[in-house]
């Protein structure tokens, strides 16, 4: 392996990157460098080698036949060393780096996740609140929480809860709501302009949504939960998000049907972070920690 004095360890992550991502751009943010000094750095490992690697064309950098056909060979090697410096930390205390959602963050799990780190000191738990999806398997993340109709290819992902919804409002509004036929009557409040929800409840009594409603909209869903709080509005919300304020009493939902969207919560990890010990310890929990809810949001429901 004298080989590899020949060449730094940084000079084949820039080849395998520049080659996965296709661009100097996405490349560069991902090893957290400008695409100048990421290109300066290619030109570098070129010479180290004695040939070029990449041809530069106007769409963009170009693999040469020599460099693609090793790339997937490289890509391998890097996760292979990406994982053995995760075995290795695993000696020490774990830390687990968590890709989820701001929302599921900062509704659901933060209101927990003291239990699991009492559960198990040794393991830290950092929770990168993100809607972009992270490549796991060539990232720092360990762990994504995911909502989807199916898991990424190219990672193992297992479902963790369906996603149910369901309206939402204050005490005083829900005084006003009889049948499902009262809430087109009141303020809907989206997220983004967006009525996420609506129309697939609304299907389970016959029922569609006029074009043109009443309501505020607001950028996110946490938002639009704080303004159904504070009667602006009827939301259509989800079990992760409205749930605890349901059983706070901060909120009323007038009826109990709860109608599947087809999507689902996933937890993704990637080849290297689904060997650690630590990332199954999580998943347990979190499962264990999600039927727990699960059987107090639906307690008395029928599901």
């Amino acid at each position: 392996m004298r080989n590899l004095n020949t060449i730094p360890l940084s000079a084949l992550r820039t080849i395998e990157t520049i080659g996965r991502t296709g661009s100097l751009g996405a490349a560069a943010a991902e090893l957290g460098v400008t695409p100048g000094a990421l290109s300066q750095r290619l030109t570098k490992a070129e010479a180290a080698l004695g040939r070029p690697l990449f041809l530069r064309q106007p769409e963009g950098l170009q693999p040469t036949e020599a460099c693609q056909a090793v790339l997937p060979r490289l890509s391998r090697a890097m996760r292979d060393l990406s994982g053995v410096v995760g075995d290795l930390s695993e000696a020490a205390d774990s830390v687990l780096t968590v890709s989820v959602a701001p929302i599921f963050a900062s509704r659901w799990l933060i209101w927990r996740i003291g239990q699991f780190t009492a559960l198990n000191p040794h393991i830290r738990i950092r929770i990168e609140p993100k809607i972009d999806v992270v490549d796991l398997n060539h990232s720092e993340v360990d762990i994504g929480i995911r909502v989807g109709r199916g898991p990424r290819m190219g990672e193992q992902a297992v479902k963790l809860l369906d996603q149910k919804v369901f309206p939402v409002c204050s005490a005083e509004m829900a005084e006003r709501v009889d049948r499902p036929e009262d809430l087109l009557r009141l303020p809907i409040i989206r997220e983004n302009d967006a009525l996420m929800g609506w129309d697939v409840w609304l299907a389970a009594f016959d029922l569609t949504l006029p074009r043109r409603t009443d309501g505020p909209t607001y950028a996110d869903g946490a938002l639009c939960l704080d303004a159904a709080m504070t009667g602006q509005g009827v939301f259509m919300a989800w079990e992760t998000l409205a749930c605890d304020a349901l059983e706070r009493g901060q909120l009323v939902a007038p009826f109990d049907t709860r109608i599947d969207t087809g999507a689902a919560y996933w937890f993704a990890t990637g080849q290297a972070s689904a060997r650690k010990p630590a990332v199954r310890t999580f998943h347990d929990w979190l499962v264990e920690e999600l039927d727990r809810s699960i059987r107090s949001w639906r307690k008395g429901r029928g599901g």
